[in-house]
């Protein structure tokens, strides 16, 4: 019995978001289930602007920081077989996976 799953991933870095699509488009073509995706959603930006003089005097110089959130989503219309190997699937530390089952 086939259920559709929804992953969705997330992560700062690309190249390490773009081999776990890969691998979990991999599984989806050796189980032989249905895969949509990987969907882009678009890029999250948190922006840290910050004061370089720590007392307040001199010039107004300010250091800019952003990072970007990378998204994806992958629909699966997964059996048992495919959900076991997603589960066992190794994750990079700074990516991180949501699965629901609808």
């Amino acid at each position: 019995m086939t259920q559709p799953a929804r992953v969705k991933l997330t992560s700062i870095s690309l190249p390490k978001l773009g081999q776990v699509c890969d691998e979990i488009m991999g599984i989806g073509e050796k189980t032989g289930v249905k895969v949509k995706g990987p969907i882009p959603l678009p890029v999250k930006r948190l922006n840290v602007v910050t004061r370089k003089s720590p007392c307040g005097s001199g010039t107004e110089t300010y250091e800019k920081w952003e990072m970007k959130m990378h998204r994806r989503i992958i629909d699966i219309n997964a059996d048992d077989k495919a959900i076991r190997q997603l589960m066992r699937l190794k994750i990079p530390d700074n990516v991180y996976i949501e699965l629901s089952l609808t």
